[in-house]
């Protein structure tokens, strides 16, 4: 079983345990990570083509912020799982 399928496992079995989330479980929401790219201005936002590198400043080893419909949640890094980005949660909020 991949690390997503056991996560996702143990999050269905802890929406199972507690029945006042059974009501809510199935409500969408957005989920962003934001790579925050300090000193980026309008002009290099004009700027912006396809291939483009945008330098985002912020060190290999910093988590990056996860909100939930705009309300941060946690912290994450990201890791490469197969041939896909994927985002691992580090620390809750």
């Amino acid at each position: 079983m991949t690390e997503a399928a056991v996560a996702k496992a143990e999050s269905s079995e802890a929406v199972a345990e507690n029945p006042a989330w059974q009501n809510v479980a199935s409500l969408p929401c957005l989920l962003t990570i934001d790579l925050p790219v300090p000193f980026f201005t309008l002009g290099q936002l004009a700027e912006l083509a396809k291939d483009t590198v945008v330098d985002s400043h912020w060190n290999v080893s910093d988590d990056v912020p996860i909100r939930v419909n705009g309300e941060l949640v946690g912290w994450s890094e990201f890791e490469v799982v197969g041939n896909k980005l994927a985002v691992r949660m580090t620390e809750l909020a």
